[in-house]
């Protein structure tokens, strides 16, 4: 898929990683750090991309600033997610009025990958919905999509609100992309731990029905 224009991609990443020790944007996952790895995947998707930073910012810039991507500090990052929202959200505005939607993605989700992102807006300019989200563990949430329409509202939410809430408030609306593996964030070492563990079964049991 070409770089859609109409889009913009707003990467989540100023938390501190108060529960895993160390900042999961910079873990490690297949060769590369989280934080590359999605923002690499969002640039084979769309020129307007924005990554906002917080907590260590400093150490964390390094590692994506050779990139071609906007890199924006949210002060208050401490407050919730829905700070981060706003000030990517605004720097997309800033950049391009023309954008018609919004993929909010988070960096600590490490089977996120361009083919799902391209799946997530295919489904957008097929249903024309207000908001595209991905379907996991019983439940919907990023990465997900927002209509341009939504965006006042994405910039009224509360302090510790996520966009989950929009995706709530307009389930009946929402359009779905099927992510079984979105079950899989780095939230503490036993996360990180249970992703291992996956992997070197998955290619244990590969290895095993391989002719």
């Amino acid at each position: 898929m070409m770089q859609d224009s109409l889009i913009g991609i707003i990467l989540l990443a100023a938390g501190e990683s108060a529960r895993l020790g160390e900042p999961k944007q910079l873990v490690r996952f297949q060769g590369a750090t989280l934080l590359r790895r999605s923002v690499k995947a969002a640039l084979k998707i769309s020129g307007k991309i924005v990554v906002t930073l917080g907590s260590r910012i400093e150490i964390i810039r390094k590692e994506i600033e050779d990139l071609p991507v906007e890199i924006v500090e949210n002060k208050d990052w401490q407050t919730g997610m829905s700070g981060s929202i706003k000030v990517g959200l605004k720097k997309l505005f800033d950049d391009a009025d023309s954008i018609r939607a919004v993929v909010v993605m988070v960096c600590d989700q490490p089977f996120v990958d361009e083919n799902l992102l391209e799946k997530i807006i295919t489904k957008f300019h097929e249903t024309d919905a207000p908001i595209v989200a991905c379907a996991y563990q019983n439940t919907r949430g990023v990465p997900a999509l927002f209509h341009r329409k939504l965006f006042p509202e994405l910039l009224a939410l509360d302090a510790k609100a996520g966009a989950k809430r929009l995706i709530k408030k307009y389930e009946s609306q929402t359009a779905t992309v099927s992510f079984p593996e979105g079950e899989f964030d780095i939230d503490t070492p036993a996360d990180y731990e249970k992703l291992l563990n996956s992997l070197a079964y998955i290619v244990t049991s590969t290895a095993l029905i391989s002719p």
